[in-house]
């Protein structure tokens, strides 16, 4: 089992990681992303809103800010307690949990989005975390995740050289480098060891939400070019962000009590 090691890795991020998403609410990027999400949401007032792996809790934020009841869970206590801290005068708004992504303690049909961002590629079982993201939305409800192919390169050579001209890049226009500045020694020993850094996504996604939710899902491929800002877009030039967009199937027998009900 990795997860703590996994847990102890994001300990030692998180001040770090909680330094980006105050960059991203401090220079606009927050509206960016309310604008990208906005979108995909389902119609309706008083959304419930689930943020996996919420990190130091940049859309459980930005979300809460916009007036939606927002849950927002993460394994690593280190993560939520920055995520508290950058909430402000809206953390009394978020409910924030200790929990497992693959393993929610929720009932089913809780909530109408269930949404996060890069944390699917991070996982053991994310099979099994698609599943138990479908099962805690309502039916109709909206699953949004945002993820990228992280760590491909570790295994495949095309990959790899296109990461390290992005180095190269980021180098050359003086940035800040997003990977160099992080423990590249011990990421790399867990993305070795987890099943997504194999994968080339969002197919394998689509292919088991295709399982989960009876295929009704599709992936945004050009997300990326919306939501990042210039710094983000030469860092990970090679690994470009995806939305996977799954809505939760209706029932034939709901959804003839549906029809029956409008007509009589």
């Amino acid at each position: 089992m990795m997860l703590p090691q996994i847990e102890h890795y994001w300990t030692g991020r998180a001040k770090g990681y909680s330094e980006v998403n105050q960059h991203e609410l401090a220079t606009g990027q927050d509206r960016v992303w309310l604008g990208e999400i906005r979108k995909h949401l389902p119609k309706g007032e008083n959304l419930k809103i689930l943020d996996v792996g919420t990190g130091p809790g940049f859309f459980a934020i930005l979300l809460a800010r916009a007036g939606y009841d927002v849950t927002a869970v993460d394994y690593t206590e280190a993560m939520l307690a920055e995520a508290k801290k950058n909430a402000g005068e809206v953390a009394e708004k978020i409910h924030f949990q200790r929990m497992d992504a693959q393993k929610l303690d929720f009932p089913d049909g809780y909530f109408d989005v269930v949404i996060s961002r890069n944390l699917t590629w991070n996982l053991e079982c994310p099979e099994q975390a698609y599943a138990e993201w479908m099962r805690v939305l309502k039916e109709g409800g909206r699953l949004l995740n945002f993820d990228a192919n992280w760590y491909h390169h570790l295994f495949d050579e095309e990959k790899r050289r296109e990461y390290e001209e992005d180095r190269r890049r980021v180098e050359n226009m003086s940035m800040e480098d997003h990977y160099t500045c992080t423990d590249i020694d011990a990421m790399e020993e867990i993305a070795r060891q987890i099943p997504m850094s194999r994968t080339m996504r969002p197919a394998w996604d689509l292919e088991v939400l295709k399982n989960v939710n009876d295929g009704q899902a599709y992936a945004d491929e050009h997300v990326w070019e919306r939501v990042w800002d210039q710094t983000e877009k030469v860092n990970y030039a090679s690994t470009p962000m995806f939305l996977i967009h799954a809505e939760k199937h209706i029932k034939a027998n709901h959804m003839k009590r549906t029809l029956e009900g409008l007509v009589s």
